[in-house]
């Protein structure tokens, strides 16, 4: 008898089993595409990776397909597909200025796009290989160039709102980042992008509230988006103080060999998180990424036991900083010198996760390539001095041939043209 009722028991659980799977499967089904096709608008920060989801589509159709335009009814469209053999891109191999064909993936009919730069502003179509649309979006990557930062702890606002005639520009504020630092005094801030409102807006375009997009919504006509310009993107950054969580720390593998064979006190040193070594030209400039990090992750910076805070160091606080922490949290120096030496560590979400150390030398060959900042600039005023001379050596050339020519010309002296 009781193996009957747990064959009846273990057949109902693979039912209710095959019944959630169908559901998980069915999810589109419950999910009609809009008979006339509609953009949903999103703004993001440049870049930031960001995911659109492809939110319907026909039963029938197992692949997709994702569509670029930079306007509507563009004649070029741009095809996003993984087909083909095509391998799926990972964030970590991504590289700042890549174009977007190798800055993408398509992973369970979702497109992503890592590291997005203003250029990526447009038209996202999600439809098949025949080019039949079922879901669009109205993506808005907005620039950080001139971004504006508010410390609240100095007093300081945010930008007021702006009001011209029926159109009102403001700022859309993120939620609160947790604080970069545990167990010291550490920040947190919350990044604002441009929006506005006004009642002519195109209605094709999806809005989450009445007449209310981007500030670089294809929604907005140009004469409207040319009065947004300088309403940049804002950061609004504060003090904050969190305890750090315990953790039971467990020794093993090298550190309890340490521990067995330092026995008479004199234990080595140990690094509490991962360090890499890095040898630096002296007068060379470098940048320093913290490991895994994202530009909306709250990310911090010490030198040794020294906090650098972005109230001192954030990129635009003083035109001449050498040493500054840039809006996608990586860490600059330029013209390094001897002072700084040390270790570079970086917090993550609250907490430290990796160290840098920096050795600063004036010996060694040091290999040039384009992919220095100090090289590219070297080439480019090179190029550019060569022009100059060019354009003086052709100039003095011309004027000459031009003087040479008006001597052999016909002289109309004010005599002849008076007997004429």
């Amino acid at each position: 008898m009781r193996l009957a009722h747990t064959t009846v028991l273990l057949c109902a659980w693979v039912s209710l089993q095959a019944f959630e799977i169908v559901e998980k499967e069915n999810i589109f089904q419950r999910t009609p595409c809009p008979a006339f096709l509609m953009f949903d608008n999103a703004a993001y920060l440049a870049d930031m990776s960001f995911e659109l989801p492809c939110h319907c589509k026909p039963e029938d159709v197992s692949t997709v397909v994702w569509y670029y335009q930079k306007h509507l009814g563009s004649n070029h469209t741009v095809v996003l597909t993984d087909f083909d053999g095509r391998l799926l891109t990972e964030a970590a191999h991504v590289r700042a200025g890549s174009s977007m064909l190798v800055r993408f993936s398509i992973r369970m009919f979702s497109l992503l796009v890592f590291r997005a730069q203003s250029e990526d502003s447009g038209l996202y179509f999600c439809g098949t290989r025949k080019g039949d649309y079922f879901y669009a979006y109205d993506v808005d990557i907005q620039s950080h160039e001139g971004m504006v930062a508010t410390f609240q702890d100095k007093g300081q606002e945010p930008l007021p709102d702006e009001y011209y005639g029926s159109l009102h520009v403001f700022t859309t504020f993120w939620e609160w980042t947790p604080c970069d630092r545990c167990g010291v005094h550490g920040e947190q801030w919350r990044l604002g992008l441009c929006y506005l409102q006004n009642p002519g807006l195109s209605p094709r375009y999806l809005k989450t509230l009445p007449d209310v997009v981007s500030c670089g919504s294809r929604a907005v006509p140009r004469k409207l988006r040319v009065k947004t310009r300088y309403h940049t993107p804002e950061l609004l950054i504060k003090s904050c103080l969190v305890s750090c969580e315990k953790r039971t720390q467990v020794q093993k593998g090298m550190l309890t060999i340490y521990n067995y064979v330092s026995k008479l006190g004199s234990r080595p040193w140990l690094p509490q998180v991962p360090i890499q070594f890095h040898q630096q030209r002296l007068g060379h400039g470098l940048i320093i990424s913290c490991p895994g990090a994202r530009p909306e992750h709250a990310v911090a910076w010490d030198k040794d036991h020294q906090p650098l805070y972005r109230t001192q160091y954030l990129k635009g606080v003083n035109s001449s900083m050498r040493v500054f922490i840039d809006h996608g949290n990586h860490l600059h120096i330029r013209f390094t010198q001897l002072s700084d030496r040390g270790i570079y560590y970086c917090w993550r979400q609250g907490l430290r996760i990796a160290g840098f150390r920096l050795g600063v030398t004036s010996r060694g060959r040091y290999p040039a390539s384009l992919s220095d900042p100090e090289t590219r600039t070297a080439v480019e005023l090179t190029l550019v001095a060569y022009l100059l001379i060019t354009a003086v050596f052709v100039t003095i050339h011309i004027c000459r041939c031009c003087c040479y020519s008006f001597r052999h010309c016909p002289n109309f002296s004010t005599h002849t043209l008076l007997q004429l």
